[in-house]
């Protein structure tokens, strides 16, 4: 799977352990930043990742603030985007498969980094259901359109 990751200054440390992750599980990725502690804003990573994940350059994306909210926020405002705050990996199972998430978005300053390794791997390996949901998740797209 090909995986567009991103954070901002306050989800670098947490981003560099989910990186280190995805090679563990034979993921390709592509970082799309911050590369440092320096401060940066989250709206400037959260829009290339959810492009990305769009135009379906990416399979899935990921995307790690302090709290995971603002990373939501921007990437649900991208065409074809379905977002998802998971802070447990009940939330990140029902995402995928209820939702069809596409983006999963965590919150460095809310998890540890064992949890965040059970949400991120649930999350990958998590399949869409479709059947009912189907119906549900082309309601949201006939909203953007």
């Amino acid at each position: 799977m090909r995986i567009a990751i991103g954070s901002d200054h306050a989800g670098f440390t947490m981003k560099q352990a989910i990186v280190g992750l995805l090679s563990e599980l034979g993921h390709k990725y592509e970082d799309f930043g911050c590369f440092n502690s320096s401060s940066v804003d989250y709206p400037d990573i959260a829009r290339p990742v959810a492009e990305a994940v769009s135009k379906k350059s990416f399979d899935r994306g990921i995307l790690i603030c302090s709290t995971g909210i603002g990373m939501s926020i921007v990437a649900n405002k991208v065409t074809g985007i379905r977002a998802a705050l998971c802070h447990d990996t009940f939330s990140a199972r029902r995402a995928r498969e209820h939702n069809d998430a596409n983006v999963l978005c965590l919150g460095e300053w809310v998890i540890g980094q064992g949890l965040m390794r059970e949400i991120v791997t649930t999350y990958l390996s998590t399949d869409f259901m479709g059947g009912r949901h189907a119906k549900r998740v082309e309601k949201i797209h006939a909203l953007e359109r």
